[in-house]
């Protein structure tokens, strides 16, 4: 039996306000991250909920270690409205966030 890739757990995120502008982009996530799973099989998306508190949908990932997350994004950016990403850690539990916003600085 072949040893299990090394994974870890990366949050991607969408802001509340591209939500807002864009409400068909949660399913369109939805979508190609399902889509990325067919194709990558080590990946995994391990909870989808949306945070109260602040209003993003989260997407909690199980990834190869090695897996370049900037590739994945690039080409969900293909998928969706304009956007830009920030990266980031959450703080208490030190996993690597995503978070995908609009262009507009408002």
């Amino acid at each position: 039996m072949e040893s299990e890739e090394q994974a870890t757990m990366i949050e991607l995120r969408l802001s509340y306000r591209y939500i807002k502008e864009q409400p068909w982009v949660v399913t369109a996530v939805n979508g190609f991250l399902s889509a990325y799973f067919m194709e990558q099989p080590s990946f995994r998306v391990q909870r989808h909920f949306d945070e109260l508190e602040s209003g993003m949908h989260v997407w909690v990932c199980e990834v190869p270690f090695m897996m370049k997350m900037t590739t994945l994004l690039r080409r969900l950016q293909a998928d969706i409205p304009p956007c830009r990403y920030s990266q980031a850690i959450a703080e208490p539990i030190d996993r690597l966030q995503y978070v995908i916003d609009s262009l507009d600085q408002r």
